[in-house]
């Protein structure tokens, strides 16, 4: 037997305000196209509940299962647990990396923003099309933050909320420290899950 409709303004079967709130955390992140950050919720959510601590428990409630409510780009998404993204790898269709070029101008702007095309260009030590930036324009990876005080005033770019949510971060501090990433250079021996010796 279907049970009847529930009338908003009544809860007959006795859901606890916080179970509703979880609830209703987990429906409006399922919804939405970007990560929800937290004043998203916060508004939704009646006096006395915190929009960090209902996203907290609703992370903990899906622990240990196929997604997960992961923390990114200022605000919360669902996500494939990293043990079984690999294995959908086999059946889901890849997006089309970018390239190189592309991959490396968009990690120094992440690193060095805001930055200009010549500034770009210095620290590659080789010139950068327009086509490149575009690309990363036309994927949300960068956007322009102004222009820098010096004669012909060039742009200056940035990363977007975007870059953030395409590579897992929680805010630019997540970045790997430029030290990090220069020591895994120097032992390419190493792939993943392989250690050294000790």
């Amino acid at each position: 037997m279907t049970p009847p409709p529930e009338d908003p303004g009544h809860d007959p079967a006795g859901i606890a305000p916080l179970e509703h709130a979880l609830r209703l955390a987990e429906a409006l992140v399922f919804a939405a196209d970007r990560p929800v950050p937290p004043e998203r919720l916060q508004e939704l959510l009646p006096p006395g509940l915190r929009a960090e601590a209902v996203m907290t428990l609703l992370a903990a409630r899906y622990a240990g299962r196929g997604v997960q409510l992961t923390e990114v780009a200022g605000g919360y998404a669902f996500r494939t647990a990293p043990d079984l993204a690999p294995l959908l790898t086999r059946v889901v269709e890849v997006p089309r990396r970018l390239p190189r070029v592309a991959m490396e101008a968009l990690a120094i702007i992440a690193y060095h923003q805001p930055v200009t095309r010549p500034e770009i260009e210095e620290i590659r030590g080789t010139s950068l099309s327009q086509a490149t930036l575009e690309t990363l324009l036309e994927h949300g990876l960068i956007a322009p933050r102004g222009r820098k005080e010096v004669p012909g005033r060039p742009s200056l770019w940035g990363t977007t909320p975007r870059f953030l949510e395409q590579f897992g971060l929680r805010e630019l501090t997540d970045l790997p420290r430029r030290e990090e990433l220069l020591a895994g250079e120097a032992q390419p021996g190493l792939g993943p899950g392989q250690g050294m010796a000790p």
